[in-house]
């Protein structure tokens, strides 16, 4: 039984991914994430299935042990934008210095250990039809980018059994996950939603040897005008506070460029399960007695078109 060790467990990407083994019924499984009330109760329900673990990616001793132990690490621990933006030294802290920290420990205790990365696309900037190929131009001030570039530099550098997933826009329920607000209305995106971004860690696991070394760009089949993604999105949630203050005060820095490449791993390992109309449908779903709320999202919208 492969012993696989997930980082960022608790986040929206990070659940699924967890979900996605378990379903797989062949793995054994190491959750770690820092440890707070949000945290607690979003794995609670996983500890007596899985090796539960609260802590930090940059704690030495904690990580020498765990990754001694590890076939698989799928690394999604993080710092997201806008907070990391807006301080600097922290996506360092937590992106770098946190990868550097396990890749050191598979360097020394475990080389065979495969490195699964959660990347950005976000590193492309405002380019048209990118690819793994294209050029990574970055300001110095896109903190994320920087932080997510300089570490998949570091795993190419250290590590021989690693395979970098490029990562853009992720699709959740805004009401509980991060969403990236900051983006310009008039680009055009891509996006994956956090199901199919978990299961194509989870279904990277067995196209393994085909995928080491390699980077690929993660994202639906289908890129949009992302004012019409939002637009459908507050509409089928509601209209909330933190929509108005994020468009309207936040800079518009995020970038979710179309990829060329995008239907690579698609090919190789097929995780795409869900399309823009079923996500939505099922965010309506859950968003169903928010009735007033998507009151004021059409008459918003109504507004400002």
């Amino acid at each position: 039984m492969l012993k696989v060790l997930v980082t960022g467990a608790a986040g929206s990407i990070g659940i699924n991914v967890i979900k996605y083994l378990l379903a797989e019924g062949k793995y054994e499984i190491t959750a770690l994430d820092l440890r707070n009330k949000q945290v607690i109760k979003k794995l609670k329900k996983y500890k007596r299935r899985i090796n539960l673990l609260y802590g930090d990616v940059k704690d030495n001793i904690l990580i020498d042990a765990l990754v001694k132990d590890q076939d698989i690490i799928i690394h999604l621990a993080s710092a997201l934008p806008p907070l990391s933006d807006m301080k600097k030294g922290l996506a360092k802290i937590i992106d770098y210095d946190g990868t550097e920290n396990i890749i050191r420990a598979i360097s020394y205790f475990n080389p065979n250990c495969h490195l699964f990365y959660a990347s950005t696309t976000s590193m492309y900037k405002e380019k048209e039809n990118v690819s793994v190929k294209t050029k990574i131009e970055l300001d110095e001030h896109d903190y994320f980018s920087s932080a997510k570039y300089d570490t998949e530099m570091l795993i190419k550098d250290k590590l021989k059994h690693y395979t970098i997933y490029r990562i853009p826009l992720v699709l959740g329920n805004p009401l509980k996950d991060p969403f990236m607000y900051h983006v310009k209305k008039n680009s055009m995106v891509d996006y994956i939603i956090k199901e199919d971004a978990a299961y194509a860690f989870v279904k990277g696991i067995k196209y393994i040897d085909l995928l080491n070394k390699k980077t690929f760009n993660v994202c639906a089949n289908e890129s949009i005008l992302y004012k019409d993604l939002l637009n459908k999105i507050v509409l089928a949630t509601g209209l909330t506070f933190k929509f108005v203050l994020s468009r309207t005060f936040l800079d518009k820095d995020y970038y979710s460029p179309v990829c060329s490449d995008k239907d690579n791993l698609e090919e190789i390992i097929h995780y795409r399960n869900y399309d823009l109309d079923e996500y939505l449908r099922r965010l309506k779903i859950s968003c169903s007695k928010r009735k007033f709320a998507k009151v004021l999202a059409k008459i918003f919208i109504k507004d400002k078109s």
